[in-house]
């Protein structure tokens, strides 16, 4: 068992399960389990090359600030450039334990392969409302009060149009030469996609992914 984990192909195994376990836990709602497997994992890799326990913490805290810094970047900032930040935190640390230069690459794939396998759980799990907090909420609704709902925004439901910019869940559609601001329903729908109007409510585009593509 110590002989395989100190193999070099190990890391992309133990980094490519563990990022896929601590991103599937900011995007669904599993009550901590993919969080406890993703540690797992995580500290598994940075502690079977780092034994010394400075060096150890330190890598480890690099990785974990990464996650830290594309969640903050989910949750309020939304242009990517904290999530950027966090996923070069997250290479650096598993480069800089790597032992040698294949073992390095290994636990890149390992990274790449992990982060981008875990928005399978969006289909398969019911998705966390993190990306919602931060959407439009209030309903200008001519219940409430307001007099504010273009009468241009309610014909749009049903239409069909492309997405200018990633929407996570807020970002711009283009439907018939016309750009709007629009939110999809808490999930992350990615740029050049067809998407369809499903309600408007006073001024809050709410749009699904169409499955015309």
């Amino acid at each position: 068992m110590a002989e395989i984990l100190q193999s070099d192909w190990i890391g992309l195994i133990l980094v490519g399960l563990g990022t896929l376990f601590l991103l599937g836990e900011i995007l669904v709602n599993l009550r901590g389990i993919f969080g406890l497997l993703g540690v797992f994992f995580i500290v598994l890799y940075f502690y079977t090359f780092l034994p010394d326990s400075g060096q150890f913490a330190l890598m480890l805290i690099i990785y974990f600030v990464g996650i830290i810094l594309i969640l903050i970047d989910g949750k309020l900032i939304n242009d990517g450039t904290l999530a950027t930040l966090g996923f070069a935190g997250m290479i650096l640390s598993i480069v800089i334990t790597a032992p040698n230069l294949y073992a390095g690459l290994y636990a890149i794939i390992g990274l790449i392969i992990g982060a981008g396998a875990s928005f399978i759980f969006l289909k398969i799990f019911k998705p966390r409302n993190m990306w919602g907090k931060i959407a439009l909420k209030d309903r200008l609704t001519d219940e409430a009060g307001y007099s504010t709902v273009n009468q241009e925004h309610l014909g749009l439901v049903g239409k069909k149009g492309m997405t200018l910019t990633d929407l996570r869940p807020v970002g711009t559609i283009r439907i018939e030469d016309q750009d709007y601001s629009a939110v999809s329903n808490a999930q992350w729908i990615p740029k050049e996609t067809i998407v369809e109007v499903e309600s408007v409510d006073g001024t809050r585009i709410l749009v699904k992914e169409s499955k015309e593509q």
